[in-house]
């Protein structure tokens, strides 16, 4: 299988539906960036890394990193057929924007 950063990495890839319901959940003031996917699989699992950036205003990226770690660990992400098994905010480089990564796995 071949990795690109727009196609789906498999049929039924949740990517696109996982871009929309993120670009809900962000508070105010946050923008998604250009998203991409890896494939990923394990000895018993087969998914897909999704990575995503997101531009932050005037916040300081330090304080809203944590607030939004939290908050999207308590949404529950509706992917039919997938499940969302990580989820992690980091501070990108340069400490003015943040990455969310989100590991979703074949349900």
């Amino acid at each position: 299988m071949r990795w690109s950063p727009v196609r789906p990495a498999r049929p039924g890839c949740p990517h696109r539906r996982l871009a929309r319901l993120l670009a809900r959940e962000l508070p105010h003031g946050l923008l998604l960036g250009a998203s991409t996917l890896r494939p990923w699989a394990s000895a018993n699992f087969v998914g897909a890394l999704h990575l995503f950036p997101c531009a932050i205003g005037n916040e300081d990226a330090t304080v809203l990193q944590p607030l939004l770690q939290a908050r999207l660990e308590t949404v529950e992400w509706r992917l039919p057929g997938h499940i969302v098994a990580d989820l992690v905010v980091e501070l990108a480089e340069g400490r003015d924007s943040l990455r969310i990564e989100m590991l979703t796995v074949e349900d």
